[in-house]
């Protein structure tokens, strides 16, 4: 689209950014099953539009097709920000702009799931939940300012390196999509690992007596196996139920909560308290 008021330099500033970050925290206004995020990322990218298209006719044009579908992680929004708002700048043609802008939110819609969703927050929400578990009140308070400190810089830093890069992220992003997301997930994986022994406890204290000695049917084969086992196949358990949508996650919560209370007064259930 030839604008009337075409002019080639950089005419957007460091302010000009900061107000569409500050406007990314409202994606999800206007929320829809038609267009999803879609008023949400037009009145995200606004302050760039009008500063860059002065005719209304062409700012019309521009709000109307950044009204459409779009569907991203909120988190990492601010990345196709930059790159959208630094095509429109360069008076990039709308089929080019809405091509990139389709082509990128999915691929950072599922790269921001495995890295806040399945990392950053289990992470710090564990380690947050521990300490608050052993009575320090510190631990909420780790998990909101470490959990947001990465959220902030993520806003922050991604729209100044997706403007820079323009139309070449696209390009980057395709070619990273899968390492960034396999490394996610291995890392998420851990944590889930890490979890898993450290919140699932539970023995079987049952003891034989083989001759003249004791056999510890915890102690002597399960631990022997592998640490957690017991707590690991559980988990696993549930997983697979979930997995088939045989149960729904409430009813596995309660299912939980009756075998708890019945090893409990059977003795099987063992309790270990988290200590810093």
């Amino acid at each position: 689209m030839e604008s009337k008021d075409y002019i080639p330099e950089k005419i957007l500033t460091k302010k000009d950014l900061n107000k569409m970050i500050l406007r990314s925290f409202f994606m999800q206004i206007g929320f829809n099953y038609e267009r999803m995020q879609g008023y949400g990322w037009m009145y995200s990218i606004l302050p760039g539009l009008k500063k860059i298209y002065k005719d209304k006719e062409e700012l019309s044009i521009a709000m109307a097709e950044h009204s459409m579908f779009f569907a991203s992680h909120p988190f990492l929004i601010t990345f196709i920000q930059g790159v959208i708002i630094s095509m429109e700048e360069s008076r990039q043609d709308r089929e080019t702009i809405n091509g990139i802008k389709v082509s990128i939110m999915g691929p950072l819609g599922g790269i921001g799931d495995a890295l806040c969703w399945l990392t950053l927050l289990p992470i710090t929400a564990g380690i947050g939940a521990s300490l608050a578990q052993s009575g320090s009140v510190f631990g909420p308070i780790l998990f909101l300012v470490v959990f947001n400190t990465v959220h902030l810089l993520l806003r922050f830093t991604l729209m100044n390196y997706g403007y820079k890069m323009g139309t070449g992220a696209a390009i980057v992003l395709k070619q990273n999509t899968k390492k960034i997301s396999r490394a996610a997930t291995i890392v998420g994986m851990c944590v889930v690992g890490a979890l898993i022994s450290t919140y699932v406890n539970f023995t079987i204290p049952l003891q034989f007596e083989v001759g003249q000695s004791t056999f510890n049917l915890q102690t002597d084969l399960f631990d022997k196996i592998m640490p957690a086992l017991l707590p690991l196949l559980y988990t696993f358990g549930c997983y697979a139920l979930l997995k088939k949508k045989s149960v729904s996650p409430i009813v596995l919560i309660l299912i939980t909560l009756v075998i708890g209370l019945v090893f409990a007064l059977l003795g099987i259930y063992k309790y270990i308290p988290q200590t810093l």
